[in-house]
């Protein structure tokens, strides 16, 4: 069993940044590949970046990429999510998620945990 919990999410200017955090318990990152999703009102969930366990390939989803970064502490046991540059087409709630398969990190649908989520709102 994996319990996650997100936090930093918030109110924030265009241009701005957030830093997003996702602390587990139960298990390490060592063994799992955590994902970071995101779901707005009325629309379904989506693929943001992902850290896979194994020699830490990372992906992003295009419209994040170069200005999103993923990154592990394991010793704290928490990845993170530094995000710059938002766009108030970021707004949405952000989950984390958690999986010991390496089928595509891009499936929701193929992740085993996830955490309660944290809201991000990017103002004009």
């Amino acid at each position: 069993q994996v319990q996650l919990v997100e936090s930093g999410g918030g109110l924030v200017q265009a241009g701005g940044s957030l830093r997003l955090s996702c602390a587990a318990s139960g298990r390490t990152f060592r063994t799992y590949n955590v994902g970071w999703f995101r779901q707005a009102p009325g629309k379904e969930r989506e693929f943001v970046a992902a850290i896979m366990r194994s020699g830490g390939a990372i992906h992003y989803a295009d419209s994040v990429k170069g200005r999103f970064t993923i990154s592990t502490d394991i010793a704290q046991n928490t990845v993170y999510l530094q995000m710059n540059s938002l766009k108030t087409e970021d707004t949405a709630v952000y989950y984390c998620g958690s999986k010991i398969d390496v089928s595509d990190p891009r499936r929701s649908a193929s992740y085993d945990y996830w955490g309660q989520g944290t809201q991000v709102t990017v103002s004009a």
